[in-house]
């Protein structure tokens, strides 16, 4: 990675983060935020899976600190944010991957670790191990859709595999790569390397 994409890739994150915190109270309610899960997703598709965990992790901790959110704020982003990017790379780019990875990892699994989080270290007491999972399920699929919409409309004109390229992130998006944009290393290019060795040993006849 150069160094301008590394700059870039910090200047987006930074992004992401002030965002995710100020768009954070919108249709929120105690377990459930579907705007910071907007924000894992296309963190996780556009920088992957470890700087969304990044990300997922400092605006919870500035929504504590600042909001008085309670810990759900950490463990019901975080999970999420790291299989969205993972499911997006396995599966070579699908943006439904990256919404499923966000339901599972949040609406699942940071559900049922909020139960022991809330009860043994904030005191909440009447809950269940499955009494986060429908809040955090309608949140992942709110927050997804709003996701999936806004990465397919940057991936159907091209600008988010150009995106992923200039932040020096793997290339996933199939749009991209069905364009032939993504460039390719002529030695890797069989015809390639035949083709230039012709076109040198015309010259070198001339």
């Amino acid at each position: 990675m150069d160094r301008n994409a590394g700059v870039l890739r910090l200047m987006i994150m930074a992004m992401l983060i002030g965002l995710g915190v100020v768009i954070s109270p919108i249709l929120r309610i105690e377990g459930m935020c579907p705007m910071a899960h907007l924000i894992n997703i296309t963190c996780a598709v556009l920088l992957g899976p470890w700087y969304a965990l990044l990300c997922a992790t400092l605006i919870g901790i500035i929504r504590m600190v600042l909001m008085g959110i309670p810990p759900l704020a950490l463990t019901g982003a975080v999970f999420g944010a790291v299989l969205s990017g993972i499911f997006y790379r396995i599966s070579s780019g699908r943006l439904w991957a990256a919404v499923l990875g966000e339901v599972i990892g949040t609406g699942i699994i940071g559900a049922v670790v909020s139960y022991p989080v809330m009860t043994l270290l904030y005191g909440r007491t009447g809950l269940t191990w499955m009494f986060y999972v429908p809040l955090f399920i309608s949140g992942t699929l709110i927050g997804g859709s709003i996701a999936f919409c806004l990465l397919m409309a940057l991936s159907r004109n091209g600008t988010l595999g150009d995106f992923q390229r200039k932040l020096g992130a793997k290339v996933c998006d199939q749009q991209y790569a069905n364009r032939g944009q993504i460039p390719r290393d002529p030695a890797a290019d069989p015809a390639a390397v035949a083709a230039d060795s012709l076109h040198h040993a015309s010259h070198h006849d001339e």
